[in-house]
């Protein structure tokens, strides 16, 4: 039985100041006077080679591509990508799926705003077509999960608020989560079904992670109007329906949630939270099987002293860094 986050006794949240530890940082990229965050990255089928897409720009900008062939301790220059993914205006994503035919891996990058475009590689990234429309709609930070259903197919999620899923901009207030599927591996994507649209709450930027057992999908979201705690949902049917939204712990109150399973097998939820006085910081948050139980958060402080590091909440520097953490081993 899923038990209501909200009802639970948090523990407090353990702050690891991790900014003087440079051996468990890595840069993936950094550019004097240009600002690199948002990076979306891709593990390929051999469990070392990573690919990090993003933005040359807060949030927008010409996608930029790197390759990491050991885990991510190091990392190739800038990649040579298609001329027009100069032309993205959002934070891209990527993705590895598995065509249903050849059984062979696809990456699929996408870039949203309207209309969404997207990007394959069958070659492990080596090379890219360029970027072309999935359809007439559009939305923000597309995709920003996606998950390969029991059945086979690929459902992926993203949001709008009403500015960007027509090619006419819509009476903005409503913030709408969508999902699309896949048969084919990527190649091709369903229209989008609106599932939840909220005007109280402006719910986006979903994050999911199936539970151990296989039977439980939970959506963690971002609350964008900043009047309440970040939100969970849950689907026991492969996404065709979800519970009403739950408010998450406070220290999991932030944007772009991303979980993943460490080697412990323990969830782990990632977030960069945007409450005082924790702004901007990033958040670990351990639990066992997703959106039941969840032990100390941790929090992490990538704040740099040297101001070289961007992050919500700080003026803007001449330099930014994009980089990552690591345990040490």
């Amino acid at each position: 039985m899923i038990a209501l986050l909200a009802a639970q006794t948090v523990a407090p949240i353990v702050r690891v100041d991790l900014d003087g530890q440079v051996n468990m940082q890595t840069v993936l990229d950094r550019e004097p006077g240009q600002y690199l965050g948002h990076p979306t990255t891709v593990l390929l089928r051999d469990g070392r080679t990573i690919l990090a897409v993003y933005p040359k720009g807060h949030g927008k900008g010409a996608i930029l591509l790197k390759r990491s062939t050991d885990g991510g301790k190091t990392w190739s220059d800038r990649l040579p990508t298609p001329k027009n993914w100069e032309t993205s205006l959002e934070t891209p994503t990527i993705h590895r799926l598995i065509d249903p035919k050849t059984k062979k891996d696809r990456l699929v990058l996408w870039s949203g705003l309207h209309p969404a475009r997207y990007a394959t590689s069958e070659d492990e990234g080596k090379t890219w077509t360029e970027l072309k429309p999935a359809g007439t709609w559009g939305g923000i930070v597309v995709m920003s999960a996606l998950e390969r259903l029991k059945h086979g197919r690929y459902m992926a999620l993203f949001h709008d608020d009403g500015r960007f899923f027509y090619s006419t901009p819509q009476t903005a207030g409503n913030f709408t989560l969508y999902k699309t599927f896949s048969a084919d591996g990527g190649l091709t994507w369903s229209f989008p079904e609106a599932f939840l649209s909220r005007s109280d709450m402006h719910l986006c930027e979903p994050g999911l992670i199936r539970s151990p057992d296989g039977k439980t999908l939970a959506m963690l979201l971002r609350e964008n109007s900043r009047k309440f705690n970040s939100q969970v949902i849950f689907s026991q049917d492969e996404g065709r329906t979800w519970t009403a939204p739950r408010a998450l712990p406070l220290a999991l109150t932030g944007d772009r949630h991303v979980a993943k399973y460490p080697p412990m097998a323990d969830c782990l939820s990632r977030s960069e939270t945007c409450r005082p006085p924790e702004t901007g910081r990033e958040i670990g948050w351990p639990g066992s099987a997703p959106g039941t139980t969840w032990s100390t958060a941790a929090m992490g402080n990538t704040r740099s002293d040297s101001k070289t590091t961007k992050t919500p909440g700080t003026p803007a520097t001449p330099a930014s860094n994009c980089f990552q953490m690591e345990p040490s081993s």
